[in-house]
């Protein structure tokens, strides 16, 4: 298990590499007190000299006032029951009224395998505290992704423009100078020779050296696996107001991307701490208490990485025409891109049909089906034991996201606008019914939802009637590890 001194007053980047919000010994300084002092004074020192008497009466009800919400909110606050990371007290919105809270911004570049996205971010800090409340993202998104220009590292850090030009339309010109610029490349990088990497990485740090945020020789990386699945995790509990120290009150968070997939939790039973391989045990320290975290990043059992490899079942290697048992007989010649490369995607040579019953008006007819059985052979032969079963997971509450939630939604399972709750075995049923009907507008929807059913069930080991939450936001928020990424930087630095 990666262990680190975990500080009970302070912590730096060093002592702790996943400090999400640690105590400090800072207190509210006099400052502070002189800002709270003069909003009320300049507001008064008119009416003081028309009115002694009425000055007196009015600053005495207000002094009361704010006395009593003080107490009130800070003692609602207190209470062991009412822990709120995420949602904005009764202090703090008075201080909002009042004009008192400071505004921290924070820029992410996720550089995924299919795309990037620039993710800035609005907190304000409490007054009490100074604990970061988020108040709003931007979200934008260009296509390819960064990896897709591996032979003209140029051209890719040129992609990235588009994003810093619009997180600078949503943060005040006089804050640029110390809102902190970050990129993290995720498995689409990971999977690139390190030379084409490197080259990608130099391009966009000169990019981001000539950007008027803030940057240092950390801002442009590409991020570990294990990196991705805290920070996506966090997300989704600082979202819920999940993290008030009660561990079995967290969620697991399943992220599918299109290289890797993660699965985090924090477990509650100490038989996972202590069967579970302590290169995916991590101690951590979130908002004043420290946990023991589980994580794991497959790299390579992404949604595309898995549809490349499942496809590539039979073929010569490096075939650039692939046919497979995942893909319906209609489908005979659909253009695939994956990694800068266009595969001809066809259905097998030996279709197999079902006969569909007529009625009285009219007859029975044959309909090309993908033999579900033989693709769901393929698909366990390539999870095969690759993938860890932590069994307390079938325990837990999950939330997954991602490609888990992109497929739910073009399947009809869920909402695309509210989300849902689907079980496991929701997804198997999909992929049969999917895998069983022509469909040229979806070519590889019968092989993702398969991919997705087995990963969790042979995978992951979840039982058909487990429960997953899917969302794309919560509270408006996107779930993404970007928003755990912001947030270490703001705490600890770049």
């Amino acid at each position: 298990m990666s262990s680190y001194p975990l500080p009970m007053m302070s912590c730096t980047s060093h002592e702790l590499p996943y400090c999400f919000y640690c105590e400090t010994n800072d207190k509210l300084n006099d400052d502070s007190e002189t800002t709270l002092h003069r909003a009320f004074k300049s507001k008064s020192t008119k009416s003081q000299i028309k009115n002694p008497r009425n000055l007196q009466k009015w600053f005495l009800i207000l002094v009361v006032f704010v006395s009593v919400t003080l107490i009130i909110g800070s003692y609602n606050d207190a209470l062991p029951w009412n822990v709120n990371l995420h949602a904005v007290s009764t202090l703090d919105k008075l201080a909002f009224l009042l004009g008192l809270q400071k505004q921290v911004y924070g820029i992410i570049i996720d550089a995924g395998s299919t795309g990037s996205r620039v993710l800035a971010f609005t907190f304000h800090e409490t007054y009490l505290d100074r604990t970061l409340k988020l108040d709003s993202e931007l979200f934008v998104q260009v296509k390819p992704g960064l990896s897709s220009y591996a032979d003209n590292p140029k051209k890719g850090a040129e992609s990235l423009e588009e994003l810093l030009d619009r997180a600078k339309s949503v943060i005040p010109a006089s804050d640029w100078a110390s809102t902190p610029l970050a990129m993290k490349a995720t498995a689409g990088l990971r999977l690139l020779p390190g030379h084409q990497a490197d080259s990608l990485l130099k391009e966009v740090k000169k990019s981001f050296d000539l950007s008027p945020f803030l940057t240092n020789d950390n801002s442009v990386t590409i991020m570990d696996g294990v990196d991705e699945g805290l920070f996506s995790w966090f997300t989704v509990n600082f979202l819920l107001d999940r993290l008030g120290g009660n561990v079995d009150n967290t969620v697991a968070a399943l992220d599918l991307g299109g290289g890797s997939n993660q699965i985090t939790f924090a477990p509650s039973d100490e038989a996972t701490i202590k069967h579970s391989n302590p290169e995916f045990l991590h101690r951590i320290s979130v908002f004043h208490n420290n946990l023991t975290v589980y994580t794991h990043s497959y790299l390579g059992l992404g949604l595309m990485a898995a549809r490349k490899e499942v496809l590539s079942v039979g073929n010569p290697d490096n075939a650039l025409v692939l046919r497979s048992e995942c893909i319906n007989p209609i489908i005979t010649g659909k253009e695939w891109t994956y990694n800068k490369i266009t595969y001809t995607v066809k259905g097998p040579e030996n279709p197999e049909y079902k006969t569909i019953k007529g009625n009285a008006n009219s007859e029975a007819q044959k309909r090309p089906i993908v033999r579900f059985t033989e693709c769901t052979k393929i698909v366990k032969q390539y999870v095969g034991t690759k993938v860890d079963k932590p069994a307390e997971l079938n325990l837990k509450e999950i939330n997954a996201f991602s490609y888990y939630f992109d497929r739910a939604t073009e399947y009809g399972l869920i909402d695309p606008f509210s989300g849902g709750v689907v079980s496991v075995k929701d997804f198997q049923k999909a992929a049969i019914t999917t895998c069983d009907t022509p469909n040229t507008e979806q070519p590889f929807m019968c092989l993702d939802l398969t991919f997705i059913s087995v990963l969790l069930q042979d995978g992951f080991g979840l039982k058909p009637d487990t429960k997953l939450n899917l969302f794309k936001k919560i509270d408006g928020h996107e779930l993404s590890w970007a928003l755990g990424a912001v947030f270490h930087i703001l705490q600890n630095g770049l």
